[in-house]
């Protein structure tokens, strides 16, 4: 048997019906504070989400600087390019991920991987053989 997704209670295509003031009842109230003080930024977000959406299947990849937008339910399945510091990591909107922040799916930091000491750098080094 499927599993059915949902979001405290609510079936994705309840969520979808709801209004942004119904929705933002179901959020924790760190993310309806957000959502009630929407920055500019933010609305110029969901703006551009909302074109994009209306143009086709979530395709095109919406880029947003924006990490700490609250993800909404008329995102699922959407394609965002969410800035990590350096480039923009394509994060695709699920259902799992309705009322957490796109910053949360896109790591700023990555797993370094050291090599051993190089020649000279501590005094056992000295006599490593080179390759």
């Amino acid at each position: 048997m499927a599993r059915k997704v949902q979001y405290r209670g609510k079936t994705l295509d309840e969520l979808k019906q709801m209004t942004a003031e119904e929705f933002s009842k179901l959020l924790k109230s760190r993310a309806r504070r957000a959502l009630k003080r929407a920055s500019a930024v933010y609305r110029k977000l969901l703006e551009k989400v909302k074109r994009a959406g209306s143009d086709g299947k979530g395709e095109k990849v919406v880029k947003t600087h924006l990490r700490d937008a609250v993800i909404m339910p008329d995102w699922v399945g959407l394609k965002f390019g969410v800035h990590n510091g350096k480039e923009f990591k394509t994060v695709e909107i699920k259902v799992e991920m309705i009322g957490h922040r796109l910053g949360e799916f896109s790591h700023t930091t990555g797993r370094v991987a050291h090599s051993g000491p190089g020649v000279g750098a501590t005094r056992g080094s000295k006599f490593i053989p080179l390759k």
